[in-house]
Order: C-alpha cells, then structure tokens, then sequence
C-alpha cells in the first residue's frame, strides 16, 4: 500500500443475487468487472434445488458473461423440507454446489419454499455435516410475533444455536450479519462458524430507511439496524478476524418494485460494492487489513487460494459520477447511494 493507491489481490464476493433473463445479462458484468469469483443464491422462481438446475443457471450466467470474462460463478442449493440428501451430496462431490441456502420460509425475498420446519432436513444436515459442505444461513425467524428488528438475536437463540449443538461438525456461514449479537456469537464459536458483512450494513443504520420520508431503496432484509450494531460490525470487518468477510447482498430490484404499495427488499451494491468497503476500511484506518476482509478469508474458508490476480484502487482521482441507476428492458435499477461521499475509485485490474 502507498499513499491514496492501494493494490491487493482480487476479491470475491461470498454473497450475490444475480437474479435471471434479461436483469441477469444486465447486472452480470458489474459484478464480473471487480471480483473473480461469487456464490451466487438459489432463489430464483423456481428456485435451484437440484444439481441439474444449477448446472443450467451456471450455464445461463456463463452466457451472459463479456466474451472470454474469467468470473467465476459458484452455485448453491436451495434448501427446502423435501431436500434430498443424495442429491445434496452428488452436487457437492461433483463440484456443481458449492453450499446450501437455508431460508426460513417466508423470511425474504422468494424464500416462500423455504425450511418450514428443522426437523424435516435433519437428513441433509446430517449429510453435509460428514462431507464437509456449508450450510448458508439466513439468521431471521419469520415469526410475525417477533419484532424486525429482533429477529437475527431471536433466530441464533432458537435455531441455530440448537442446529449447531446437533450438528457440531457441520460447517455454517451466517449471512449479512446486522447486530452485535451476531458479532458476539461467531465471535465466541469455537469453529466451523463463519459470517458475511455488506457494504451497506457498514455504512447504514436504520435511520436511513426514514431520513425526510420513508426510502424504500434502503430497505433490505435483514433491515438495517441501530447504530451501535452497524458501529460493531465496522470493528469486526476492520479487526483481521478472517470469520468475517465479504458478502455483498447486492439484490437488484426493479425501481417500480422497490417503490410499490408493497415494496420489495434488497439493495443493489454491485456498481459500488467495493468501493463503498475501501471507503469504510479508509475511515477506519485500516487499509492494510482490506485485502484480508475482501479477498483472503472467504477463499480460506471455502478451501480456495485467493484469486492471483490483482486490482488497483485509488483514492481522490478522477471526476468519475456515481452511477445512480441502471437499466434494464423498461424498467430502471436504483444503485446504493450509502449517502455520504465516496472517495474510492477502481483503477485497474492487472491480470
């Protein structure tokens, strides 16, 4: 690292919704242009459940891929009650999944087919417990009696805490972590426990969902929360902790989705995402530990060499506008704009 230019090693994105069709040909290279590789989620309608279907939607990101682009798309399974262990396990040995995505059913977007009950995939918790497959969580209960802003604290204490206990061995990532008791739990795991951060839970609290109105292109899932959660996540990102890294949730939605009678969560971070994290780490005082965040403890804990590749940012350069929407057939795709200036700009990658 020297001065406002710093050089480290392509990143990977530990979470991504690339969606399908004609937003899929859209968004792909916005994600493709920065990191190397993506797990990507199987929410689709109909979601990714068996390996045949993920050997399709790779093929159909693959397609929509600029020619000769190096990304790498890795797959995952959609878990639901019927899951079938054996399929499970031919994915994972074949190198077609990668993890399996566990949503309550109900708790966000194209989650209706998800796990309604945990004793239903004891058997395929069992399976990947013995071959070493993560499991991918997404750490909210969906019970309508629970507040929002209480159910990643609610979902550790019911669930997975007593799927952990089960299942000792079973490797798990705790998705988009929100809170200081998120923070706290990996923090205390001994092993096999992991999460992801993104970029705008690092720079938003949830009074951004209601400054001068209410802004549905800050609401996602999980919400935003107070600021003395969004405060915890920044020092864990920043610490070295390499349990802690990089997922961006970048979620497009259509604009005219976003800002219906019942609008959609997600935010769209692709265009941004790394940028918004440099500038994190940069207000911090902790470039020298970026690399590690972005593009070192992820690939260590799915059993991958970083990326040998590398990318240039620089700080202050340019006149470069942040874009602030992308289109896509008639409709339009509003992008994070966490509110505050951002000073990074990607410069160049050196292959």
């Amino acid at each position: 690292m020297t001065g406002e230019r710093i050089e480290i090693a392509r990143p990977d994105d530990w979470h991504l919704h690339l969606r399908d069709g004609a937003m899929l040909h859209t968004i792909v290279g916005f994600s493709a242009a920065v990191f190397g590789r993506a797990i990507v989620m199987p929410n689709l309608v109909p979601p990714v459940r068996v390996p045949e279907e993920a050997e399709a939607y790779r093929a159909r990101i693959r397609a929509a891929l600029p020619d000769g682009h190096p990304f790498e798309p890795l797959m995952t399974a959609y878990m639901t009650d019927s899951a079938d262990p054996a399929d499970i396990r031919a994915g994972f040995e074949n190198g077609i999944f990668h993890a399996v995505k566990l949503y309550p059913a109900g708790a966000t977007t194209n989650s209706e087919m998800g796990v309604t009950r945990m004793a239903a995939i004891r058997p395929v918790l069992a399976e990947m417990e013995k071959i070493g497959m993560p499991l991918l969580v997404h750490g909210e209960v969906a019970d309508p009696e629970v507040d929002v802003f209480d159910r990643e604290a609610v979902y550790i204490e019911r669930v997975l805490e007593p799927m952990r206990r089960g299942f000792p061995g079973l490797r798990v990532v705790l998705e988009h972590v929100t809170t200081v008791d998120a923070v706290e739990y990996v923090r205390a795991a001994e092993s096999g426990l992991a999460a992801t951060i993104t970029p705008h839970h690092l720079m938003i609290n949830r009074n951004a969902i209601f400054r001068g109105g209410l802004r549905p292109h800050m609401y996602c899932l999980p919400v935003a929360k107070r600021e003395r959660h969004r405060l915890a996540l920044r020092a864990v990102a920043v610490s070295g902790d390499s349990r802690f890294f990089l997922g961006t949730d970048s979620a497009p939605h259509p604009r005219r989705d976003k800002e219906a009678d019942c609008g959609c969560a997600g935010i769209f971070n692709a265009p941004n995402a790394l940028q918004c994290v440099a500038q994190v780490f940069d207000e911090e005082r902790a470039l020298d530990r970026l690399e590690g965040f972005v593009s070192r403890a992820g690939a260590e804990f799915y059993g991958m060499a970083p990326n040998s590749d590398r990318i240039v940012l620089e700080k202050g350069v340019g006149s470069e506008a942040p874009r602030e929407r992308v289109g896509v057939a008639d409709h339009a795709i509003r992008v994070f704009d966490p509110g505050t200036p951002i000073s990074w700009r990607i410069a160049s990658g050196l292959r």
